[in-house]
């Protein structure tokens, strides 16, 4: 188990003028890097996990009725009928929704509320690389548990006292998704520990803890519209969990910024959230697309980790993953590589169109090819 009081700092370089002015602890901050939004050259973008199919029109059209004169007053700060559509779906109370700008936020938020000097934060090895920079943030001390070979991981190697627990499931970058039975295995261990699931891919075929909310106090659950309802550029994040984290959460966002959201990103969520038959049709068809990609890669001798997220995780046997990447920008096509030691060898691939999946595969086949 690694530890870890913060991501290293940055490269040594010259202080500048400007630097004498920050806090102490900003010159040790590492923050996230966001894959590439490229700009001037056109590309067939699958390396931030964006969905190929555009927001509900229903969504659409409630935010184009919001933009009046009415921007010029303070959005409900408590996102009543947001919160309250999104219980209602879950049979939960509007008392255990929290919304804020995008599941980052709400999980910084949920990382001040409840891991603030109480030891280390545990989370995996390989998970989304926003976890140690909130830590970061928030001066919280973190351990790593190494997944195993399959990049999965046991829910008796979080065993042992800590601050807090993060599960990404499905993870990032790898797409598995752990089974719920494992995921209520590590709650039941830690009774008196948060454990945050970070549910932003589940709807590609995980298994959501939210229905273990009402049975364990210590279950936050954090849910995105910018994956499977296609909201990314709207940012709009929720968390699900029983009313004394909640309270906690409002706390720190009504010190914080009291109106997270305007008034046309509360009502494009909501008419997203309620449109359920766009939801499920264009899920549904990530999900082929995502299977029959994988398919095409194992056989170009590219080993593909089971997904159930709106990408996949490939490793070739014999071309390096560098080489691959290079080879698709050349070509046009953008992924996401992750330099760090057990993933170097590893791309990660967004689910684009079908036709963007074609044009990828044959990409795929000409790098290979000549690798």
């Amino acid at each position: 188990m690694a530890m870890g009081n913060a991501p290293g700092p940055f490269p040594a370089r010259e202080s500048s003028a400007m630097s004498r002015f920050w806090s102490p602890f900003v010159e040790t901050l590492a923050p996230y890097t966001p894959g590439e939004q490229p700009r001037g050259r056109r590309f067939i973008k699958l390396n931030t996990n964006e969905n190929p199919y555009g927001p509900s029109p229903a969504a659409l059209e409630a935010m184009r009725a919001e933009i009046g004169d009415t921007m010029r007053l303070y959005p409900d700060p408590m996102a009543t009928d947001l919160r309250a559509a999104i219980a209602d779906a879950h049979d939960l109370d509007p008392g255990q929704v929290f919304v804020g700008n995008g599941s980052d936020e709400v999980l910084g938020h949920a990382f001040n509320a409840f891991f603030r000097d109480k030891g280390p934060v545990r989370f995996p090895d390989v998970t989304y690389s926003f976890y140690p920079t909130w830590c970061g943030l928030h001066g919280i001390p973190f351990a790593t548990v190494a997944l195993d070979e399959a990049f999965r991981w046991r829910a008796d190697a979080f065993d042992g006292p800590c601050g807090g627990i993060v599960l990404a499931n499905p993870n990032a970058p790898t797409g598995i998704a752990a089974p719920l039975s494992a995921v209520e295995a590590v709650l039941s261990a830690h009774p008196d520990t948060v454990v945050i699931v970070d549910e932003a891919y589940v709807d590609f075929g995980g298994e959501s803890a939210v229905g273990l909310v009402p049975r364990y106090d210590n279950l936050l659950v954090v849910q995105t519209f910018s994956k499977s309802r296609s909201l990314a550029g709207l940012r709009v994040g929720f968390a699900l969990g029983q009313p004394e984290l909640i309270e906690a959460l409002v706390r720190v966002k009504d010190s914080f910024n009291s109106y997270p959201l305007g008034r046309a990103a509360l009502a494009g969520a909501q008419a997203a959230f309620e449109d359920r038959a766009w939801f499920e049709e264009t899920c549904g068809r990530v999900i082929v697309d995502r299977d029959q990609i994988a398919e095409t890669l194992q056989g170009l001798g590219f080993t593909v980790l089971p997904s159930c997220a709106n990408f996949i995780f490939a490793s070739h046997a014999t071309v390096p993953a560098e080489e691959i990447l290079s080879g698709l920008r050349e070509r046009g096509i953008l992924v996401r590589h992750f330099p760090q030691e057990r993933t170097r060898n590893w791309l990660r691939v967004s689910i684009g169109t079908a036709t963007e999946c074609d044009a990828l595969a044959e990409a795929l086949s000409s790098v290979v090819a000549t690798g």
